[in-house]
């Protein structure tokens, strides 16, 4: 007799570790309650389960994922990310977002976008954009503005420089309340900074050497604890400051 998958209780499992075949969810026993599922979950019936190792996570009101710290970007709807320009066509722009496949921004896909007025971009120009769709066996499709149809913080990212990481690096810094890590040194540098959950990372600031130390500082903490992070980076300040 084949014996069926324990159930874990979400208020046991979120922020621990998870394995692919895990069951999170009992989507019968949450009557009257929508979730909204991210990174590696899926749901077979009125279970949730997990398709890849990593940290089950939860945020309000009711998304679910799947964090790891893997290199290559898993699209998901709903995601800001950071993508680069590879293509222009008549009818979308081609864009790299670090997936496994290439993904779409149409033309008309920012705020008051016509014919008469589409953006022009130059191979490798960075940008900030949303994921829309990101259907299994198809190219995602990206946008440019946020879900009322607004530009909002999307579009191109210029000056400055990016650099990549994990994609769980860059959930952590994308964290509520903020990071130690961009707490601690927004509390002594200016810059702007840019995260996406693709593991793209992109920073400027009135000097080089400001943008080199925050890039050096967040790679080289992501493995640390966020206590152990406040003291490196404060120690790091007070060397370079």
């Amino acid at each position: 007799m084949e014996s069926k998958p324990s159930i874990h209780s979400s208020s046991l499992t979120v922020d621990q570790q998870v394995f692919p075949g895990d069951v999170v969810l009992d989507l019968s026993k949450m009557t009257n309650q929508t979730i909204k599922l991210g990174g590696g979950l899926r749901q077979d019936g009125d279970f949730i389960s997990v398709m890849k190792a990593g940290v089950l996570r939860f945020s309000k009101p009711n998304k679910y994922w799947v964090e790891s710290s893997h290199k290559r970007y898993v699209p998901s709807a709903g995601d800001n990310i950071l993508g680069i320009v590879v293509d222009a066509r008549s009818d979308n722009f081609i864009v790299d977002i670090k997936g496994p496949t290439l993904a779409f921004l149409p033309v008309l896909a920012f705020e008051g976008g016509t014919r008469r007025n589409i953006p022009k971009f130059e191979m490798g120009t960075l940008l900030y954009v949303r994921v829309v769709k990101a259907d299994t066996g198809m190219n995602p499709e990206l946008s440019c503005m946020d879900g009322s149809g607004k530009a909002a913080d999307y579009g191109p990212l210029k000056d400055g420089f990016m650099f990549e990481t994990s994609t769980g690096l860059s959930r952590t810094l994308l964290s509520s309340p903020t990071c130690p890590v961009l707490e601690t040194l927004g509390k002594k540098l200016a810059f702007e900074i840019a995260v996406g959950l693709n593991g793209r990372v992109w920073l400027n600031a009135a000097t080089p050497s400001i943008i080199v130390l925050v890039a050096n500082t967040i790679k080289q903490t992501e493995s640390m604890s966020p206590t152990q992070q406040k003291i490196r980076v404060e120690s790091l300040l007070q060397k370079m400051l």
